[in-house]
């Protein structure tokens, strides 16, 4: 298949990748992948939560809304110098772009002056930043640019059709126009959803659609996998088949062939079979940490030994690369991954428990 970029896919055509047989949708998906990237790269993102709970928000899956009692403690703002710290840490342990969230339904004036020099902050140590601050302003959005942000995480969730079914504060045209205001100020976009929220095949087709079909398509693309977490209105979701997330990811891949595919949410929960597929089908980029804003992540230890098993790399840096520190990060792979190479593949991971 050609890896061509377009913009102008139709469900119907994006539902037929989706009922391809699965080896033939991987293969077709790692051709694509190939001629974009190198195949055994993976860009490794550490995700901090700068602000976290009492979200006005009623997005269903989510433990920072104020409407559900989760048992989530309301923090406020952290201080610049803990979010810095906290930066040098990832930078450490080998993330080459630091995520910086926060559970608002848009930043407050009041605010800025904390977030942008977070922003510098952080591109003084040489790492790429990110930030999700839900809905921006034009304004705003230049304010974040000027700043030096390089990417800003706002994602679409799910299709047109079966948004109103998971959020009803916010409407899917909001989140279209601030990535229009992303896009506006010359940063990069990080955009994608969450898979295994009820929604059919068709609610992800559209998803993909809607990314695939932006002037410029998404430069990273979070591919979520619900975490169910007690308290929120989908906490007895039925679970998702391994394979329906699998597939998400390779018609993402397929879709946008230059776009940085990251597995995110619920990694947790994915054996290393699952996900050595998913890096197979596509995915070039994960959240490294033992947490992503409140739900637990894969051990970052466990990370760096299915990395030495699979004969994966982390990507180089876009931003000052250090190859002393490469080469550290990689010997320490090497060696955390030595002696527990073999070990018993049929018995699944063991997850934390999620809160």
């Amino acid at each position: 298949m050609s890896a061509n970029i377009r913009h102008n896919w139709t469900v119907n055509e994006v539902e037929a990748l989706f009922a391809l047989p699965f080896n033939d949708l991987l293969f077709q998906a790692q051709t694509v992948h190939r001629q974009h990237f190198n195949p055994n790269e993976v860009q490794v993102s550490t995700l901090l939560s700068i602000k976290t709970g009492a979200c006005p928000e009623d997005c269903k899956y989510c433990p920072q809304s104020a409407r559900y009692n989760t048992g989530l403690e309301k923090e406020t703002l952290l201080e610049v110098e803990k979010v810095l710290q906290r930066a040098k840490e990832a930078k450490d342990a080998g993330s080459s772009r630091f995520c910086m969230g926060a559970a608002w339904r848009n930043p407050r004036d009041r605010d800025m002056p904390y977030i942008i020099r977070m922003i510098q902050e952080v591109k003084n140590l040489g790492m790429e930043t990110c930030m999700t601050l839900g809905m921006l302003t034009e304004e705003q959005a230049k304010q974040l640019a000027e700043a030096g942000l390089d990417y800003y995480n706002h994602n679409l969730d799910t299709s047109p059709e079966f948004y109103n079914a998971i959020i009803t504060t916010r409407t899917y045209q909001d989140r279209l126009e601030t990535l229009q205001h992303v896009r506006d100020a010359g940063m990069k976009i990080c955009s994608g959803g969450i898979v295994g929220m009820g929604e059919q095949v068709q609610d992800r087709a559209g998803l993909l659609v809607q990314l695939a079909n932006l002037p410029v398509q998404p430069e990273s693309v979070p591919i979520n996998m619900l975490v169910k977490v007690k308290g929120t209105p989908l906490e007895n979701q039925d679970e998702l088949d391994p394979f329906d997330f699998i597939r998400t990811i390779a018609v993402a891949r397929i879709l946008m062939p230059k776009s940085h595919v990251r597995l995110s949410a619920g990694r947790e929960k994915m054996n290393d079979q699952m996900q050595a597929l998913c890096f197979m089908a596509g995915a070039n980029s994960i959240f490294y940490g033992c947490k992503l804003l409140t739900t637990p992540n894969a051990d970052a230890n466990e990370d760096m030994q299915l990395f030495a098993r699979l004969g994966l790399k982390p990507e180089a840096r876009a931003q000052k690369p250090d190859m002393v520190e490469e080469h550290t990060l990689l010997e320490a792979i090497a060696d955390q991954a030595e002696g527990a190479l073999f070990y018993d593949a049929s018995k699944p991971r063991t997850p934390a428990n999620a809160v």
